[in-house]
């Protein structure tokens, strides 16, 4: 992958903090802090928009006024090295994935590897062909993500879309579940930037549990809620409640620090 400036920006800051506080606590951090700065400014339903206010607050309370000037300055260099990829690589990339190996948090915390870019972009590749078939008959392609991650394969789809000369913007929408709370943030915030819309949901997926959903702004913007329908798209989305969270869902504990 082509040296990214801006991503590389963003590691220094976050090891510039991690002088004070721990690198895996920054990263997190920032990723929550983005991710509701980003859902708050498009998804205006009450229920979850004060909570996640609350939760911003909250989680930006642990720096002092001049720690807590990095993070907006880190989303912003977010939005730029996501930007360069699309610019320079002609295609949507995984930054904020390669930023956690990077930051060598997979191996810290017993080993939560995220699939590399050029792998996602094979299979996507494949799974998509030429795509004429896919859509000769239909206006867009749904495309479901169980185990999302930081977003690579989604990515990796857009990328096959774009090669074919597809609007991954406008004909293709993405439903993404992911346990890890943390993938749930870096999946919405990189599917937002780019434009995609999804619906990224923080859940089980293999135990049919439900959380919370993530709307990335294009999805709110364009009305896909009613585009799927109309298409006879399947949209299964429950009231948002704490009542099925385990307090500490099981993916999330295995990325405990140790005592």
């Amino acid at each position: 992958m082509m040296d990214n400036p801006h991503r590389n920006k963003i590691l220094k800051t976050i090891r510039r903090l991690g002088e004070v506080h721990s690198v895996w606590n920054i990263f997190t951090d920032f990723v929550e802090l983005s991710a509701i700065s980003l859902a708050n400014s498009a998804d205006r339903r009450p229920e979850v928009w004060e909570k996640r206010e609350k939760q911003y607050l909250d989680t930006i309370g642990k720096y002092s006024p001049d720690e807590q000037k990095f993070f907006p300055e880190m989303f912003a260099d977010l939005v730029e090295a996501l930007e360069y990829e699309l610019t320079w690589r002609n295609a949507p990339a995984d930054v904020l994935g390669t930023l956690f190996h990077e930051l060598e948090l997979h191996n810290k915390y017993k080993g939560q590897f995220f699939t590399p870019q050029n792998v996602c972009d094979m299979m996507a590749e494949i799974t998509f062909g030429d795509g004429a078939e896919l859509l000769e008959d239909r206006p867009f392609i749904s495309l479901c993500e169980p185990c999302c991650g930081s977003g690579a394969m989604v990515l990796g789809f857009a990328r096959a879309m774009l090669e074919k000369n597809f609007n991954y913007c406008s004909q293709l929408v993405v439903e993404a579940t992911d346990i890890d709370l943390k993938c749930v943030y870096m999946c919405y915030l990189q599917l937002s930037l780019y434009g995609i819309p999804a619906v990224v949901i923080h859940g089980n997926t293999l135990a049919l549990e439900e959380w919370s959903r993530w709307y990335t702004p294009v999805y709110i913007m364009y009305g896909w809620d009613h585009r799927r329908k109309t298409s006879g798209d399947v949209i299964q989305a429950p009231a948002e409640t704490d009542a099925k969270q385990p307090a500490e869902p099981e993916q999330l504990s295995l990325f405990k620090e140790d005592n």
